[in-house]
């Protein structure tokens, strides 16, 4: 049975607060964004220890690190050699949180893929070689913001890269925010299931009116993800990971594209809370019906 999980800036920057309102809903993994309104890279050792000392107090485990590695430009090394400190800081902070997955993107997008492709797969290289030297895993993010949005083009990275440090992070409504996203379940999922290490919850609908193309939904509300036969799925392959909820949807405003793009801060987390204990509550609906209790 897999973990439920949140990431922790869709309830609250306080992580007391995430902890206390996870633990009314069965969640026994937390997936540490923005924290105290710092991003992950800049929370201090005395900060990881609060959290770990916090997560461990109430029984929980950090399952993975939500870090923004690689949303910069493609090309500029500069930024690459910020993202590649970055990169060594997560390996000290999964090793302080005994977490092995560290999330990673890749790069803002310009264009098609196939145009950097090549610049792509070397990115990757030094990445991987630190990765493999911390024993930690980058867990790739397919999002339309960045080069590979989709899981068609997500897949055909990871056979080009070939390198067991390199996973797939799955979340199904990102397919609905790519342009040229298939059916997330079971369509996608057939593709990515053998390179997936990780799975983030959230629910969209397309709508040309809004920013991205798409919005988000409380989950199990938007009815072209099927979430039952998703979460059936992983119970079938005996996926022993965590869901961690991203729940990007707000009962009373539609997030920017910046903090859809770019997460994180008391201005992301306003409303989330609310927003989160619903979603919270459909998801241990539909795990209901399909006989599993949180």
């Amino acid at each position: 049975m897999f973990e439920l999980s949140v990431i922790t800036d869709e309830v609250s920057q306080d992580f007391e607060r995430v902890v206390e309102v996870g633990a009314e809903y069965g969640v026994t993994a937390l997936e540490p964004r923005s924290v105290w309104d710092k991003p992950p890279q800049e929370l201090t050792d005395e900060e990881c220890r609060r959290v770990k000392q916090i997560a461990d107090d109430a029984g929980m485990e950090i399952c993975c690190i939500a870090a923004p590695f690689l949303k910069c430009d493609i090309g500029d090394e500069q930024q690459y050699e910020t993202h590649l400190q970055y990169l060594r800081r997560f390996c000290e902070m999964a090793h302080m949180w005994d977490c092995q997955i560290i999330r990673g993107f890749t790069f803002w997008k310009t264009g098609p893929a196939s145009n950097v492709w090549q610049q792509l797969i070397d990115s990757f290289e030094e990445p991987l070689a630190i990765c493999e030297q911390e024993n930690v895993y980058l867990g790739i993010e397919n999002e339309a913001s960045t080069h590979i949005a989709t899981a068609r083009e997500a897949v055909r990275l990871y056979e080009a890269i070939d390198h067991p440090r390199l996973r797939a992070i799955w979340d199904p409504a990102n397919e609905v925010f790519a342009e040229e996203g298939e059916l997330p379940f079971p369509d996608a999922w057939q593709r990515m299931k053998p390179w997936v290490i990780h799975v983030h919850i959230k629910d969209a609908v397309r709508d040309p009116d809004a920013a991205e193309g798409a919005r988000c939904v409380p989950v199990g509300d938007g009815g072209y993800i099927d979430y039952p036969g998703q979460f059936q799925a992983l119970l079938d392959m005996d996926y022993q990971g965590a869901c961690s909820l991203e729940t990007h949807w707000r009962p009373d405003t539609e997030l920017d594209s910046d903090l859809l793009n770019q997460p994180g801060g008391a201005a992301f987390s306003a409303g989330a809370e609310t927003a989160s204990r619903i979603c919270l509550e459909k998801i241990g609906n539909i795990l209901a019906d399909l006989g599993v209790e949180l």
